[in-house]
């Protein structure tokens, strides 16, 4: 089973692939679609819709496992994430890839096993289980291949489970 994790943002949208092997995972591709501030939205936009379509169209996951958005204190920057999440969710949609939300409590205890790790810690576990010769960066590359990792665990628990 392969999925597309993806931690939005508008200026770096992070992305990450995991594929269940027997007992473990693997790390397939990882790293972040960056745009540049002063580009019109619009743009900014499409690049992401159309770098997802293409880790989509090259991977073939079987889902796509996305951060919640939060909100915060900085609700502008919570809309801007918002739209970031609209096109991911949009190019989910296009090539019929299921798309689920987890949150970043549920991402973090899924990987490290408390809800309220730090983004280090988040790493370190994502290198281990990954089996990474080190901890993925940025960041948001990271929490993208948590997310992933967190619903390649969920999902056969999700199959057991009538709706």
């Amino acid at each position: 089973m392969t999925v597309l994790g993806i931690d939005p943002g508008l200026a770096n949208t992070g992305y990450g692939v995991v594929q269940r092997r027997g007992g473990g995972m693997v790390a397939l591709d990882g790293g972040v679609i960056a745009t540049a501030a002063g580009t019109e939205l619009g743009e900014r936009l499409q690049r992401i819709h159309d770098a997802v379509c293409q880790l989509i169209d090259h991977h073939r996951p079987v889902a796509l496992a996305m951060e919640s958005l939060y909100f915060g204190k900085n609700v502008s920057s919570a809309l801007v994430v918002g739209q970031a999440r609209g096109v991911v969710l949009l190019a989910a949609a296009q090539r019929g890839v299921v798309c689920l939300d987890y949150t970043p409590q549920q991402i973090k205890g899924a990987v490290c096993g408390s809800g309220s790790a730090d983004k280090a810690q988040v790493q370190r576990m994502v290198q281990a289980l990954l089996r990474l010769a080190e901890p993925p960066r940025p960041d948001h590359a990271a929490d993208a291949l948590a997310a992933a990792i967190c619903h390649a665990n969920h999902a056969p628990f999700r199959a057991a489970v009538p709706a």
